[in-house]
């Protein structure tokens, strides 16, 4: 696809503002719409929606189809009628500026439970009959991952691997008589669903309305402990006992002696092809349903991709071997035609994966944290950019924040900087925003976190640490009138602002 030239920005949901412990699909996410269209900005950028686990990591799902049950915002399910607000009136003095995600979920896990119960009690036919036209609708997959979910919890959250072995490996009598024992625990994990989907295209309605495009983001691998893989173990490089022969990551480099260990389950791409890629395609149909433009995470993975024996401790011990390539392209084409895709082009990038992102027609990712300190021939200055169908990032979601990381890097990287800029007059991000806004790059993006100039402390991520990521949450003061003032301004001056919107849609 090619992108009008046009900006956005990086925010995942749960960083948004709001009073119970992180953001959500309520009002606050309909108010940062309004904030980015008053700002000239096209796109929201998001990380992966779906239901997170251990860590809290939105790349290690529990479902590749479901959304996450944190981001419901309650105070809608008030104004449904499943909330009462003396449900709501004890709510714990959340962290303003982090996720305490220890103390967030089992309190909204709670009010979630009390609303089903609410809806079980009071909702009229109309209202069931919706609920139960959804379940029809997102049967493909809804089915297998209430179950999962329902299954979990009764073996309190043991791997689908240590199951009894028929239900481990899906005996069908099996499932039918889990399902009929789970059933109510079942029908709360559809429910809950229900309520996210419901929200969610409210909420993509609205931006829409605005201007405003969604960009989703798609791991292209997915947990081991997920319905996906119990459901699909055909797919997967899995023994007879459900345990994964090979897992992904990637090798060693200059940032890894050992490199990097993800443990993810690696497809069996001869019996997707012999399929016609079916669940990458419904996988595909269930993303253009959420977003307007899908980010492709680890796009070199469909060239070739890192396999490590499963077992190993480190990365180390892995080989390359060959993926789909343009025969999984060319099968999406033919499904979807012309897809709204970006491809994350990070890493060990060989001429192969070049050839198959411009012979696919995707743009590429350009990172300016990454283009200083080596010469004038780093492909991430902006001058090296060889066409205009690129986006551009200051940092993404796996950088530390451009003050953060500019404040630790050697001398040899900020003189580079100060002499590419010509100028020290403003703060390093404020710099690396303008690059990105005069680049010739189609599309802009700039985490939050960068347009408001802060440190590591607001970083998202760090690669490879298990605990104490996906935290950060921007406070309702800071995105005030001074900032949109200045994302506009830049928009207009280097030709990306979106066309003024005059008023207001209301929320639906």
């Amino acid at each position: 696809m090619k992108f009008p030239r046009s900006s956005g920005v990086l925010l995942h949901p749960t960083s948004l503002p709001g009073r119970f412990g992180l953001g959500t699909l309520g009002d606050e996410a309909h108010r940062f719409v309004d904030y980015l269209a008053e700002s000239g900005q096209r796109y929201w950028q998001v990380l992966p929606l779906g239901p997170t686990s251990y860590g809290d990591s939105p790349y290690q799902s529990l479902s590749a189809f479901a959304g996450n049950p944190m981001l419901v915002d309650l105070e809608q399910l008030v104004q449904d009628g499943w909330l009462t607000a003396e449900d709501l009136s004890d709510v714990p003095a959340f962290p303003e500026d982090k996720v305490d995600y220890g103390w967030v979920i089992p309190y909204k896990a709670e009010k979630l439970r009390k609303a089903f119960e609410g809806f079980e009690a009071r909702a009229d036919l109309e209202e069931r009959q919706r609920f139960e036209g959804f379940c029809r609708g997102s049967a493909s997959w809804l089915a297998d991952f209430a179950l999962f979910m329902a299954l979990k919890e009764h073996f309190d959250g043991t791997s689908w691997a240590e199951w009894e072995p028929a239900l481990r490996d899906r005996k069908p009598e099996a499932v039918t008589e889990w399902h009929r024992r789970l059933e109510p625990q079942v029908r709360y994990h559809a429910f809950v669903q229900y309520l996210f989907f419901s929200q969610y295209t409210d909420l993509k309605r609205y931006a829409a309305a605005r201007g405003v495009q969604i960009i989703g983001d798609l791991p292209i691998f997915v947990a081991y402990d997920s319905a996906d893989a119990w459901s699909n173990p055909e797919i997967f490089h899995f023994d007879t006992q459900g345990h994964p022969t090979v897992v992904a990551g990637v090798p060693p480099d200059y940032f890894s002696e050992t490199g990097q260990l993800w443990g993810n389950p690696l497809y069996r791409w001869e019996v997707l092809a012999k399929s016609g890629y079916a669940w990458w395609i419904e996988r595909l149909k269930m993303a253009l349903t959420l977003y307007d433009v899908i980010r492709v995470d680890h796009f070199r993975g469909f060239e070739a991709y890192w396999e490590i024996p499963a077992g190993e401790e480190t990365a180390v011990n892995g080989r390359w071997v060959k993926g789909p390539d343009r025969a999984f392209f060319d099968a999406l084409k033919r499904a979807f035609g012309d897809l709204p895709i970006i491809a994350e082009d990070l890493g060990v990038i060989t001429p192969e994966v070049e050839a198959l992102r411009d012979g696919a027609g995707l743009p590429g990712m350009k990172i300016l944290q990454f283009a200083f300190g080596s010469d004038a021939d780093n492909a991430y200055l902006p001058h090296n950019y060889k066409s205009p169908n690129c986006v551009v990032y200051t940092g993404t979601h796996d950088n530390d924040t451009t003050e953060g990381f500019f404040a630790q890097v050697e001398e040899k990287e900020r003189e580079h900087l100060r002499a590419y800029i010509g100028s020290e007059a403003e703060s390093v991000s404020k710099a690396l925003i303008r690059m990105a806004f005069a680049s010739v790059a189609d599309l802009a993006i700039i985490p939050v976190q960068d347009w408001l100039g802060l440190g590591a402390e607001a970083r998202m991520n760090v690669p490879g640490q298990a605990v104490d990521n996906w935290a950060w949450r921007v406070r309702s003061q800071d995105l005030d009138t001074a900032l949109s003032k200045t994302m506009r301004e830049l928009s207009e001056l280097y030709g990306r602002a979106k066309v003024r919107v005059a008023a207001k849609v209301p929320v639906s």
